[in-house]
């Protein structure tokens, strides 16, 4: 069977290797190619520094060095350069000049942060619990389900803007809360809002990645998306694109057979393999599960 790995952070984010150390796990472990889409630099455009975003000064160096890698791997290991795009209402998004400017291989659209209607500072939803905690209280009045919603609006004004190749992570909020003290993701809410958005991806023209990467950090039980949010994928015809959202070498292939079975149960005979751009569209392949 092929695999890739197309969602990966290095040292020029938050992840704990270099480039090329990435690329001979990934050649070491038989993968057929590997992107790298560090987080992309937000200080300038939002404001909010943090330790796990690249900064704005070595974007260029980024870039560099994973081209440099790309010919390096040549007729080895297909080398792919991307970037992971936080979707911020009205301060930053995928879509912008500069990042498109930027002729990427492919973009990660991810909805990291929330911002609430009283102008509270926006806070992530899959940082730590206290941060998660603290944010719906100052942001949504301690509404779980107030912040629920604003995390599928902004999913769904996200895939609207486009810009994109791949949906990252996309029912992501799940992380902190697998008790289901804010939100029931068994209720009518729940299962609509994913439906909303599993309708709005295949007019989009994107695909969604199963993303492995709480399981190999041990943060989820399951794959984002989870099962059921898969099935509605499937019943629109999503593509999807098995990722493991390394962080480090090891995990470059970390729970893909979990994450294989799930696609299976889910009702998917197949995922797809990114093969590059022609005149600016992505190419995918369809390979067997």
């Amino acid at each position: 069977m092929e695999f890739s790995s197309l969602h990966t952070h290095t040292v020029f984010c938050d992840g704990a290797d270099d480039i090329e150390t990435m690329c001979r796990a990934a050649f070491a472990k038989g993968l057929c190619g590997i992107g790298f889409s560090a987080h992309a630099p937000i200080f300038k455009k939002t404001g909010i520094r943090t330790d796990w975003h690249m900064s704005d000064e070595r974007l260029c160096e980024y870039i560099d060095e994973v081209n440099a890698a790309r010919r390096r791997w040549e007729g080895k290991l297909a080398v792919f350069c991307g970037l992971e795009l936080d979707y911020i209402k009205g301060l930053c998004c995928a879509a912008d000049a500069d990042i498109r400017a930027l002729n990427l291989d492919y973009i990660i659209g991810s909805a990291h942060y929330l911002l609430s209607a009283n102008g509270a500072q926006p806070f992530t939803i899959d940082g730590p619990p206290e941060e998660f905690e603290r944010g719906v209280a100052e942001g949504f009045g301690g509404d779980g389900e107030a912040a629920m919603h604003a995390y599928w609006d902004a999913v769904a004004e996200m895939t609207a803007i486009g810009g994109f190749e791949i949906l990252g992570h996309v029912d992501k909020i799940r992380k902190n809360n697998e008790d289901m003290r804010w939100f029931d993701t068994e209720s009518a809410d729940w299962h609509c809002r994913c439906a909303e958005i599993a309708a709005a991806v295949i007019r989009s023209g994107c695909v969604v990645e199963l993303n492995t990467g709480g399981l190999n950090r041990g943060q989820s039980a399951d794959t984002f998306p989870s099962l059921p949010m898969l099935r509605m994928l499937r019943e629109n015809k999503v593509p999807v694109l098995i990722t493991a959202d390394a962080h480090r070498a090891r995990d470059l292939d970390g729970c893909y057979d979990i994450a294989r079975l799930t696609l299976l149960r889910a009702g998917y005979g197949e995922h797809v393999l990114f093969e590059g751009k022609i005149a600016g569209q992505p190419v995918w392949r369809y390979a067997k599960l």
